[in-house]
């Protein structure tokens, strides 16, 4: 299998792409996870990864989506972007993920990746705007790879992505950047409906064929003003995406991503260990994309290490996170993060400015933290890379007490506000 995959990479891809990708998001990647690491033992933080949403316009009006995408628009401008980037670069930062809504709606997006080559941008899209015309420019650029979402055959795609065509467009654009050469990825946020369609080897074996080298898929998270929580993935089918990752991992010819893991099959949330936060299209910034609540902004006018550093919402974000769960908090307890907002003053980050009474009407389900069902790495490869580059940095050691943790299969929070009993006191 590995010799299939360095195949795949020698003779499908562009060789200077592929050597600028492993430069600056290989060599310079594991740097900026060394550098972080320094700084833990220090006492210090910055996080080696950075998530920006640099638009919250879009052309879908996806289930679940947590983006005011039917708002007004707004952007983090050049200049923005430019000096939060140019400062991360300054703690040894190399990679970027752009989200929005739909990145490629950014008048000036291509203007960022032209005025910071010495790093890399994974650009997460619907594909719609890839055209001949982007393709080339972002081939001409070479650091950019673009992760397109695909979330199921024709007919689910137009109900999960609220408009007709969709899976088409999708494609089309997915053959665009394959075709002039790009390193290309394809993700999907797992759920009811798309489980069964793409989460197999058919689909999987389809990528390869077409020319894609990575595929990544996310468990769907029930959150936003329209959560559809029926879509979620219920534990017995989150256990058989973990499998199937890691026995694709093994067996295939094509880099499978995920967040959720360390080498072992311990759960881990990256915001919690401080591996990664997320910018939004305001300037907020938030733990991660899917909450929407922050005390601090890239507009302020103290430096941006001074901000992680100093940020009394983040750091208890990570600590208290770490103290109940290995999972992802959003759906494990909610009320955590209704209580660590009140106490800090964070300010909803959205327009609706409803993200509040969401929480609060969030049931508690099962994430990724499945105590006693862990699922470890088959790859010699993969337990290599996470045990250097994608682990918990030693925060669940440092901060979780399983006493803590509450198992919303074994004992469901019917009532959000019945949940807040066993809270610790904040002080």
């Amino acid at each position: 299998m590995y010799l299939r995959l360095a195949g795949r990479f020698l003779f499908e891809t562009d060789k200077r792409l592929l050597a600028k990708a492993a430069w600056t998001l290989g060599v310079k990647g594991l740097w900026s996870v060394h550098k972080h690491k320094r700084r833990l033992k220090r006492g210090e933080f910055f996080p080696p990864f950075l998530y920006l949403s640099v638009i919250n316009s879009c052309n879908l009006r996806c289930q679940g989506c947590w983006v005011d995408v039917a708002a007004k628009q707004h952007r983090i401008e050049l200049d923005a972007a430019n000096e939060t980037i140019r400062q991360a670069k300054a703690m040894g930062n190399s990679f970027f993920g752009i989200l929005g809504g739909e990145p490629f709606m950014h008048k000036d997006l291509l203007k960022i990746f032209e005025q910071n080559r010495d790093v890399y941008f994974q650009v997460f899209t619907n594909g719609h705007f890839i055209t001949d015309e982007v393709a080339a420019e972002l081939k001409r650029l070479g650091n950019v790879t673009p992760l397109i979402s695909v979330e199921g055959s024709e007919i689910i795609s137009d109900q999960r992505r609220g408009r007709a065509g969709v899976l088409n467009q999708t494609m089309q654009g997915l053959e665009t950047a394959l075709k002039h050469n790009l390193l290309v990825g394809v993700c999907t946020s797992v759920c009811q409906s798309n489980l069964d369609d793409l989460v197999n080897e058919a689909w999987v074996d389809r990528l390869i064929e077409m020319g894609v080298m990575y595929c990544w898929y996310h468990i769907y998270r029930p959150v936003g003003p329209e959560s559809n929580a029926q879509l979620a993935l219920n534990s017995e089918q989150q256990r058989r995406v973990r499998q199937f990752v890691v026995d694709t991992r093994a067996t295939k010819p094509i880099i499978v991503i995920d967040a959720y893991h360390d080498d072992a099959g311990n759960a881990l949330c990256p915001a919690a260990t401080g591996f990664t936060h997320h910018v939004g299209p305001w300037g907020d910034i938030e733990p991660c994309p899917v909450i929407q609540l922050a005390t601090d902004s890239i507009h302020e006018s103290r430096p941006l290490k001074e901000t992680f550093n100093e940020s009394s919402f983040l750091t208890e974000f990570r600590q208290l996170t770490a103290q109940h769960t290995r999972g992802c908090v959003i759906m494990e307890r909610p009320d955590l993060l209704v209580q660590l907002a009140e106490k800090h003053g964070a300010r909803d980050t959205t327009v609706r400015r409803s993200v509040i009474e969401e929480l609060k009407q969030v049931t508690p389900r099962r994430s990724q933290y499945q105590p006693g069902d862990e699922i470890p790495e088959r790859s010699f490869v993969y337990r290599w890379a996470k045990k250097y580059a994608f682990n918990d940095f030693g925060t669940y050691a440092q901060h979780f007490d399983a006493g803590n943790y509450r198992d919303p299969d074994a004992a469901p929070a019917e009532d959000p506000s019945s949940a807040k009993s066993d809270l610790p006191v904040l002080n």
